[in-house]
């Protein structure tokens, strides 16, 4: 093989650089690389190196994969696609990666092509030699040569990847969905930082008869105002939900039902929930724009409240079961639907059979779509609408 030619690889050159640890000298100007200051390739120039599903590694291909090997396949892949760049295949990577940095000093991947010359880079320090000029006893007849045209011979044998328009079409690239996702980060970002400015401030709420030093820091009107005092005991007033599964509201997807008027599955909420299981939700009243501000605590376990507990219960969201009132303290439905506003969670298309028991109690009926997401905050606001007047009418009876 040619010493020269050997010299001049593109691919002996990129394990040479990456052996120095000089990969940095290796810069992409427009659809080349330049070596340092010696040579020049196009990026996509194939190399040597023949990939186990047969064709050859291109230089751009072979160059990204150096300086990203450190990343996880399913990471660099990620990447490439991103980049419109093929990849290295996995069965490939640590051949390459060992023949780049020396440790293999042949592969049988290598196969050079036959030696063309026409085909050889352009060393930058590399200076045209003239040609040799004839004597004159040589000098037989005189012929006019045109002059060559070079740029008309190198566009000719170009051949285009892309253009202006294919690069604005961005096939494959779904920037759409990027911003998607972005706005959904920057939500979730700030009802974080909403829910933790909240819980502290849950035992101060206004309907409980906050402090004027509370409503100083809320911004809230400080006009004063007659404090209740509510018969539904001292603290927090609390919401009961199921436990069971099989009901539509549960302590997982309460929160954003009320809050943000949003019903989400309870078995989507539990895949999509970090940490332990929430013995206790705090939520408020923001699907209006009401000043005053409404906290309850939501609990889903009736056995560990105590009896002063019991005192500041004034909602629960009912299965229709009767088992679900096992131990309460009061004799019967008619008792804890007086002294507790009920609520029932349905399918609007479920059967009338599924509500049959409730209808029998005093208990608001509130029915939701199956598929129709935008339905959601008019059932939400029907709740509060028949929790807040409850809690008034109890209040000042």
């Amino acid at each position: 093989m040619n010493p020269m030619r050997m010299r001049m690889d593109p691919l002996t050159l990129l394990r040479d650089f990456t052996m120095r640890g000089e990969l940095d000298k290796i810069v992409r100007l427009n659809t080349d690389f330049r070596f340092g200051d010696e040579y020049t390739f196009p990026c996509s120039l194939e190399t040597a190196y023949r990939s186990t599903k047969g064709n050859r590694y291109t230089l751009e291909t072979l160059v990204h994969y150096i300086k990203n090997h450190h990343l996880k396949h399913t990471e660099y892949f990620q990447n490439t696609l991103a980049l419109g760049i093929p990849s290295v295949t996995l069965p490939d990577r640590k051949p390459i990666l060992n023949y780049l940095q020396g440790i293999l000093s042949t592969t049988d991947s290598i196969e050079y092509l036959p030696e063309d010359p026409s085909e050889d880079p352009t060393s930058l320090n590399q200076q045209q030699q003239p040609s040799q000029l004839p004597n004159s006893d040589q000098i037989v007849e005189e012929v006019q040569v045109p002059p060559l045209d070079f740029i008309s011979m190198i566009r000719a044998a170009e051949k285009p990847l892309k253009d202006r328009e294919s690069l604005l079409e961005c096939k494959n690239r779904d920037f759409y969905g990027v911003l998607v996702a972005a706005t959904k980060r920057e939500e979730e970002r700030q009802r974080m930082e909403s829910h933790q400015r909240k819980d502290g401030l849950v035992a101060k709420s206004r309907l409980m008869g906050s402090s004027d030093d509370f409503g100083d820091e809320m911004g809230y009107d400080q006009t004063p105002k007659p404090k209740m005092h509510l018969k539904i005991g001292e603290g927090v007033p609390i919401i009961l939900v199921p436990s069971a599964f099989q009901t539509l509201i549960t302590i997982y997807n309460v929160k954003e039902f009320l809050e943000d008027g949003i019903y989400i599955p309870t078995d989507v909420k539990v895949k999509q929930m970090k940490g332990a299981r929430p013995d206790c939700v705090t939520v408020q009243k923001k699907l209006s724009r009401d000043r005053a501000v409404t906290a309850y605590e939501v609990r889903d376990k009736p056995a560990a409240l105590k009896p002063e507990d019991w005192d500041r219960v004034v909602a629960v969201f009912v299965l229709g079961k009767d088992w679900q009132f096992k131990d309460w303290p009061f004799k019967d439905h008619v008792e804890i639907f007086n002294k507790i506003t009920g609520f029932f969670m349905r399918f609007e298309d479920d059967s009338i059979e599924s509500a049959k028991t409730v209808k029998q109690w005093n208990v608001k009926i509130i029915s939701i779509s199956k598929n129709k997401r935008h339905q959601d905050r008019a059932a939400a606001l029907e709740v509060w609408d028949r929790l807040e007047e409850f809690v008034r009418s109890r209040s000042h009876s």
